[in-house]
This record gives C-alpha cells, sequence and structure tokens, in this order.
C-alpha cells in the first residue's frame, strides 16, 4: 500500500486538466518514471513555479473538477513517480479519479466549505497532512494548527488503495 501522508502542494484553482498535469508532448514517453520531470510543467498559476514547487510534495489540495479534459492514465501515473500518491479535491472529472484508484491512488473528494476552510487556515503555510484510513481521517497540522477532517471513500475503493491498485486487486480475486 502506497503513502498518504506528507508535505501539501496547494494548487488554487478548478479545472486543472489532464494537459496541465502532464502535457501531451510527453505522453510517448517510454516509463511512467520518464514523466517525473513535467509534472504540472504548463499549468497556469500565479506565481506557481512546478521546478521549485512540487519537489517534497506528496499530498495535493485543490479544487473543482481536478483531471478534467483527455482520459488518460498519464496524469496518474506523472503524479504517482513525483511521490503524490493522495489528491484532495472538491470534485474530480469521473474517469481521472477512477485512474486514480485504479493506480492504487486516492482521490478523495470534500465538501466545498471545508476545502475553502483548509485554504484559509494553511495554504500559505509548510502543511503536512497525515492519513488514518483506518478511521477515515486527514489530520492536517502547520504551525502548531491542527484540524481533523473526516472523509469517506467506498468500500471498493478501499479495496483496491488497500491492494495497491486494480491490477493486484483482480490478481486476489479472480
Amino acid at each position: 500500500m502506497k503513502n498518504f501522508s506528507g508535505n501539501v502542494l496547494f494548487l488554487d484553482r478548478s479545472d486543472i486538466n489532464t494537459d496541465e498535469i502532464i502535457p501531451a508532448k510527453y505522453l510517448t514517453e517510454n516509463s511512467k518514471q520518464a514523466l517525473r520531470p513535467y509534472l504540472l510543467e504548463d499549468i497556469k498559476l500565479e506565481g506557481f513555479n512546478a521546478t521549485r514547487d512540487v519537489e517534497g510534495k506528496n499530498v495535493i489540495i485543490t479544487r473543482a473538477n481536478f483531471g478534467c479534459g483527455s482520459s488518460r492514465e498519464h496524469a496518474p501515473w506523472a503524479i504517482e513517480v513525483n511521490n503524490i500518491h493522495l489528491v484532495i479535491a472538491e470534485s474530480f472529472a469521473r474517469i481521472f479519479r477512477q485512474n486514480m484508484f485504479n493506480c492504487g491512488m486516492m482521490a478523495v473528494e470534500l465538501p466545498v466549505r471545508t476545502i475553502d476552510g483548509i485554504f484559509k487556515d494553511f495554504a500559505h503555510r509548510e502543511t503536512y497532512l497525515e492519513t488514518d484510513l483506518e478511521k477515515s481521517v486527514f489530520i492536517i497540522t502547520a504551525d502548531g494548527q491542527h484540524a481533523k477532517i473526516p472523509f469517506l471513500i467506498s468500500n471498493f475503493d478501499r479495496a483496491l488503495i488497500m491492494t495497491g491498485g486494480w491490477v493486484d486487486y483482480a490478481d486476489s480475486k479472480y
């Protein structure tokens, strides 16, 4: 099972599409690892620099409709090879969300009000998020401030992440 805790990368924008997550010009790469340096290379977000801001981050917190656009597995793969295994958003494009779970990663939706509060309280600070999968709660910490945020995922999605993704799940069941 992957690690779902770590330092947080805040992307304060809705409708971040798969071309911004991993530009199409890199889709011919021969391995997932080859995608690593190009994650979020083309995103338009004031003050954001992918080269500087992605390194050392393990969790993304963002706004609505994350992963919209082309339905390519390369977007979750580029996230995964950068050691980011959890994306939290108001909502996800359906296929992107399922591709995350199929790869053994988590794409968790939280209410708009909760996401707004997280951005207000934590976005401009060095923030760490711990995932307690057993209790279905995130513990967010920055500068001595803490927040516990419950989350829900389906039993099937939980099974996918516990086994490492769809291929390992299918191997264990069929």
